[in-house]
């Protein structure tokens, strides 16, 4: 991958970041637009493969997905409460 590129989505991801209590993370469906995903059901297969890695490095994997709920907007002003996560980062270090 292009330098230019991993720098721009770098720089993206950060811009996607929330903190709460000093913990950073990410809403899933923020990365699914990001990361180009289409519909979300095919983005939980990938949310799913990476608690697979996440469990395999020997990681909780409760410590970096968490289940929440967001509120979106729909037509004439309606809302709508969808499923989402919270995603936390990990680093294959401090195992």
């Amino acid at each position: 991958m292009d330098k230019q590129v991993i720098t721009k989505l770098t720089r993206t991801f950060e811009d996607y970041a929330h903190k709460d209590g000093g913990v950073e993370f990410w809403f899933a469906r923020d990365l699914q637009k990001l990361l180009g995903y289409v519909e979300w059901r095919k983005f939980l297969g990938a949310i799913e493969r990476a608690k697979e890695s996440c469990k395999n490095a020997g990681q909780a994997i409760t410590d970096h997905f968490v289940g929440a709920a967001k509120t979106i907007g729909m037509p004439k002003g309606a809302t709508k409460e969808v499923d989402d996560s919270n995603l936390r980062s990990y680093s294959l270090g401090s195992r």
